[in-house]
């Protein structure tokens, strides 16, 4: 019985890359083996199970075999006498299906140093077409390594398993897996470039995949295309170290171009409200958390308010905030504005400019929640007003002491 470090692990350390999760695969072993060893049982499809000692997997080496359509359409047989070459064919790229023994000498029949070297990203085998989710590994490891390109043979073969229907197969619960690793990659429009480049985006994500081609006015977008503002827009959010929900965001707030029109291109009025449409659809079909959904559906409404926030008064500013609901819940606010940001941000000559509406908004929040609401109800009440007339006096506070911090500043 041998242990090999395989994988991820093997790969990241020949680009001395930090190594965050370690996979073993162990050949001529059998669960008994193991277990007598002290290694707990995981896993429904095939035997996995977890080290005593550090938590780290150990799989038995193993085949598998197409039986069905899908991702899940898959037989497994591990025994002692599947060899290390024979488990590693499975993997899906060649920089993915290198081993390393005891010793640190790497185990590589497929050639993946030679990808590295190259910065290519090439399929192992034709069993490649027998799992759809390849497909979005493949395009997330684009976005990873953005600098790698993805082999002909590969890109061809992905675009017979769309043309095939087979991509068609994947389930919400795996896309989202694979596009909310993708988003959180160096590079997020290298995801979208491949799976454009081999019709993927099409079938998985239409809302997004019809933006490119469709025109916007070039004094505010010049590089007027929505599909390449949108990969502008994402790889900003990169860049500003945005996390998940403002990524989706960002990949959400301009999806109502997509249905501008035509006669009144390249002007899209009320998008706003037809992307907020579509990104609560997409998140349904795809069973987008809660946390990611409820931003971009607030930044999908308001980005276009936000963005013009310079020009509004104290009363429309305490508006923004309550539609928003940037009083009850400053944080997501924080996020709203970052994700508007990235959007300012992501057209082309403007990567470096200034977005001062950020740090102004900040302001105007912290000056309306400064607000002593409870004495403004109190006060309030002992004038016999009730409900929407209490209200209506806490909003007047609020706008008050909004107008006064606009003032302060001015002076």
């Amino acid at each position: 019985m041998k242990t090999y470090l395989v994988g991820g692990a093997v790969r990241d350390a020949l680009l001395q890359l930090p190594m965050t999760d370690r996979d073993w695969t162990v050949v001529g072993g059998s669960p008994d083996a193991l277990i007598a060893q002290g290694f707990r049982l995981v896993g429904r499809d095939f035997p996995v199970f977890i080290h005593p000692k550090t938590g780290e997997e150990y799989a038995l080496a193993r085949t598998e075999r197409k039986t069905a359509p899908g991702y899940a359409g898959f037989s497994f047989h591990a025994a002692p006498s599947v060899t290390l070459a024979e488990d590693l064919a499975r993997r899906d790229l060649t920089i993915n299906a290198m081993a390393q023994d005891e010793h640190g000498a790497i185990i590589d029949p497929y050639n993946g140093q030679q990808d590295l070297a190259d910065k290519l990203l090439r399929h192992v085998s034709p069993a490649f077409a027998e799992d759809p989710v390849r497909i979005l590994r493949l395009a997330r490891f684009a976005a990873r390594f953005a600098d790698f390109h993805v082999a002909d043979d590969t890109l061809a073969l992905a675009r017979q398993m769309v043309d095939s229907g087979e991509v068609d197969s994947l389930v919400a619960e795996r896309v989202w897996q694979e596009l909310s690793r993708g988003l959180m990659e160096a590079r997020p429009s290298r995801m979208f470039e491949v799976l454009r480049d081999c019709g993927a985006l099409a079938r998985l994500l239409p809302e997004a995949d019809r933006l490119w081609g469709v025109p916007q006015r070039a004094d505010y977008h010049p590089e007027v295309d929505t599909g390449v503002h949108l990969m502008m827009v994402l790889d900003m959010s990169a860049r500003l170290k945005a996390g998940l929900p403002v990524r989706f965001a960002c990949l959400g707030h301009d999806l109502g171009k997509g249905t501008t029109p035509a006669d009144v291109l390249p002007r899209h009025l009320g998008h706003e409200q037809r992307s907020v449409a579509l990104v609560r659809a997409l998140s349904e079909r795809l069973r987008v958390p809660a946390d990611c959904r409820e931003l971009a559906e607030v930044v999908a409404r308001e980005h276009g308010n936000i963005h013009r926030s310079a020009e509004f008064g104290p009363a429309a500013l305490v508006r923004l905030l309550e539609r928003c609901d940037a009083l009850r819940r400053p944080e997501r606010f924080a996020d709203t504005l970052l994700a508007c940001e990235c959007d300012a941000r992501g057209r082309l000559g403007l990567e470096e400019s200034a977005y001062p509406q950020r740090e102004r908004l900040l302001r105007v929040l912290a000056q309306a929640r400064s607000v002593d609401t409870a004495a403004v109800a109190a006060e309030a009440a002992s004038r016999q007003a009730v409900g929407p007339m209490i209200a209506e006096a806490i909003h007047a506070a609020r706008v008050s002491a909004v107008a006064a911090g606009l003032a302060d500043v001015a002076a």
